[in-house]
């Protein structure tokens, strides 16, 4: 094994092994979306304002933003297995507070516990996968990012049908009761990864590290593609809708985009490590895919436009994001790979709630096309951004 991974001091390695790990990124993904699509479609049945329906839907990210490089940190500190699982068991306790889910303020509470527990688990499950990656960060990384996308795939959809059964309490006896069995999968399955030894940083070698291109390069690009994708789930059914789509081809927009992202993944992070891929020219290809499809979707009306869309805005996803992340685990000492992952997770956090407020705040001024227009001029732009080749071990970066 190598020390590119920091999994020379583990056992061999399987692929049951890094199941859970993917099976919490799905968690994670699923319970964002599911939550969020139930809460916006049945607003006005638990008295909710707009006001207040934004702001549940914003307290989970909220919770992300400030925790996940503290966890990510904590996972390097005392080793991400228990901090994988620790967040789970998190996870599943706080959606059992969503039982009683008929009352605003205990929604507000599962939603704010289900953010802190993601916190912890989604950063330390991806330095999990680069650690067990033995080199091939690239393919690993397109599992880990392919069950993600297929869990904002699923997850409105899988909610709706909760909620019509069972409502909200239904949706978040479900949540918990996946976190649980993943958490104990995890258990099972993960391997323990002690922490491993790290030298002693000033704050100036903080500075540094968060400040280097290795790190800030690969972090704007996922901040881009995320961006992209969460303007693309609200304003693509809203586009839909206004073509006379219906509910179903509204939300199948989004679908395609996320099946188009998952499916594309795996197969391009096994390119990259096969260095039929460059991490530079992959990303940029990607971005651009994200940009002329957002663009697509703004000057071409119709279904087919909108659809061509979606599946130009998952493909660039699908190539930019494994090709990101596996250059941030190459690049970083695997003793501070829980760091750097929180780190750049935030990173996607800013850019999931900023993409949607640049199109949202355009769109206010001189109309939806505009807001979209800008968007994909933005992430064109941050094509500039995609780093080279990821440095060897003496020259790592990382925050």
């Amino acid at each position: 094994m190598t020390s590119s991974s920091g999994s020379q001091l583990l056992p061999s390695i399987g692929d049951h092994h890094r199941w859970p790990l993917y099976a919490a990124g799905f968690t994670t993904a699923f319970g964002a979306h599911a939550v969020a699509a139930g809460l916006g479609a049945e607003s006005a049945d638990i008295g909710l304002s707009l006001l207040g329906l934004g702001l549940l839907l914003a307290l989970y990210d909220v919770a992300e933003v400030f925790l996940k490089p503290l966890f990510g940190a904590l996972s390097d500190r005392i080793g991400p297995k228990p901090v994988i699982v620790g967040g789970l068991l998190a996870f599943s306790a706080a959606s059992l507070v969503g039982l009683w889910a008929d009352q605003p303020l205990m929604l507000a509470a599962a939603r704010l516990g289900q953010g802190m527990a993601a916190s912890a688990f989604s950063p330390a499950s991806s330095a999990s996968v680069a650690r067990l990656a033995e080199g091939r960060t690239g393919r690993y990384f397109g599992r880990y990012g392919s069950w993600k996308g297929l869990g904002y795939a699923i997850g409105p959809l899988l909610g709706a049908l909760a909620i019509v059964l069972g409502g909200f309490s239904l949706l978040f006896a479900v949540l918990s009761g996946l976190a649980l069995a993943v958490s104990v999968w995890a258990v099972v399955a993960v391997p323990k990864m002690a922490p491993l030894p790290r030298p002693r940083y000033t704050l100036l070698d903080l500075w540094q590290q968060s400040t280097r291109w290795s790190f800030l390069g690969p972090t704007i690009v996922l901040a881009a593609g995320t961006g992209a994708l969460g303007a693309a789930v609200g304003f693509l059914p809203a586009l839909a809708a206004r073509e006379g789509l219906g509910t179903v081809g509204s939300v199948a927009a989004v679908s395609v985009l996320a099946v188009a992202s998952s499916l594309l993944q795996p197969y391009v992070g096994k390119l990259r490590d096969r260095a039929v891929i460059g991490d530079r020219a992959g990303i940029v290809a990607g971005l651009l895919a994200i940009a002329l499809g957002t663009a697509l979707a703004a000057i071409l009306p119709g279904g087919p436009g909108i659809y061509t869309a979606a599946v130009l805005i998952g493909a660039g996803i699908g190539v930019a994001t494994p090709l990101a992340f596996a250059h941030l685990a190459d690049a970083t000492p695997p003793e501070r790979l829980g760091r750097t992952m929180g780190s750049a997770e935030l990173g996607r956090e800013l850019g999931d709630a900023g993409g949607p407020l640049l199109v949202g705040g355009v769109a206010v001024a001189v109309g939806l096309p505009w807001g979209l227009g800008a968007l994909a001029l933005t992430v064109g732009a941050a094509a500039l951004a995609a780093p080279g080749h990821a440095g060897q071990a003496d020259q790592r970066t990382g925050p």
